[in-house]
């Protein structure tokens, strides 16, 4: 062997120990925070659906470090503050970071009515197509769900509000008037809503306003029925109560982070996650349904159905022009409708199309 291989092979081997030395000492990768709303903390279902989420982008090669908050305000801060990278929270949260994709929870923009009939299928099924069409894989709809450093990187549904009354006998809108109603207080929306239909707005939060319903303070609060076992908001409805079977809106959970602290691409693969999660999570919202008592339960009247269905368009128009609710969003939202429902009468409108 020559003195120039040899020398060849000795420096060869000397860079690969040192490699290998460095490999094994250097700190690994810090895994990027995720901060995560249950109403449960780290035993409830949302922060479940997040664990695997974690495990998928680990396989991807991102590092997940969850973070649990039983309090919705809590996790926000948590984000805003640069404590967290990435935030799982209701989308009436979310909305500051991007209003878009936050259009899922707008006051009747997901309800489907056929012929005075509320159809809670076809309500869902707005928003399955909604998901999935903001996890296609198009620079379009990509650039949608980024609103500068924030990108929203999956959408999964919490439940149809229902409207929680503390006595049945509240079963139209007019008898509302007067009564005091839970509005988010970080939703103007919802209190706009309430004093149109001359109601009090009474502000809470996500994590508090089941405790105003419970003690008796207000007269009604809209919640999915995921809410119902763990809020215990049995306690509110009495013997008097009652859930009103029509679905004022969809109730979300999305999650967004600061793109700039992910890889290339990573807002795509978790997008495609969540709407993968769609049936998924569905099973646990007919599970939630279920756990109501039959008799709990009020339905209303099909004229009344239809009445409420249009009240809720033209306030969500309303509020659109006030600046609350974005525009393109709906108009995405309408279309989905009228495929879903082509037989309502708004199909054959240009409202929310402008």
């Amino acid at each position: 062997m020559t003195l120039r291989r040899c020398l060849r092979l000795a420096v060869t081997a000397t860079v690969s120990a040192m490699a290998t030395v460095l490999a094994l000492t250097a700190p690994a990768q810090a895994a990027t925070k995720v901060c995560i709303f249950d109403f449960l903390g780290t035993s409830g279902d949302a922060f479940n659906l997040a664990r695997d989420f974690a495990v998928a982008m680990q396989r991807e090669g991102v590092e997940l470090e969850l973070k649990g908050y039983n309090d919705e305000g809590q996790a926000l801060n948590a984000y805003t503050t640069g404590q967290c990278d990435g935030l799982l929270a209701t989308g009436f949260r979310t909305r500051q970071f991007n209003a878009v994709a936050a259009s899922t929870d707008s006051l009747g923009a997901t309800t489907i009515v056929r012929n005075g009939n509320v159809d809670i299928a076809g309500t869902y099924e707005v928003l399955r197509k909604l998901i999935h069409t903001f996890a296609a894989p198009s620079p379009q709809v990509a650039k949608l769900m980024v609103q500068g450093e924030h990108e929203v990187v999956g959408i999964a549904p919490a439940g149809v509000a229902y409207p929680f009354m503390v006595d049945r006998k509240i079963n139209s809108v007019e008898a509302l008037a007067g009564k005091r109603i839970v509005a988010l207080a970080y939703d103007p929306a919802q209190a706009a809503m309430v004093q149109r239909i001359k109601g009090i707005p009474v502000p809470a939060t996500i994590s508090d306003f089941h405790f105003k319903f419970n003690s008796g303070q207000v007269d009604m609060l809209a919640a999915p029925t995921m809410a119902y076992l763990p809020l215990e908001l049995h306690k509110g409805l009495g013997s008097k109560g009652a859930i009103t079977r029509f679905p004022l809106l969809v109730v979300t959970y999305q999650m967004v982070v600061r793109h700039s602290k992910f890889p290339p691409g990573f807002g795509a693969q978790a997008r495609t996650f969540w709407a993968g999660q769609f049936d998924r999570v569905m099973q646990l919202i007919r599970r939630a349904d279920a756990s109501v008592p039959p008799q709990a339960w009020m339905d209303l009247e099909p004229q009344d159905n239809v009445r409420y269905t249009q009240l809720l368009r033209e306030s969500r128009m309303q509020l659109t022009q006030q600046g609350l609710y974005d525009k393109r969003g709906l108009k995405i939202l309408k279309r989905i409708r009228c495929h879903v429902n082509p037989a309502d009468a708004e199909c054959g409108t240009k409202q929310e199309e402008d």
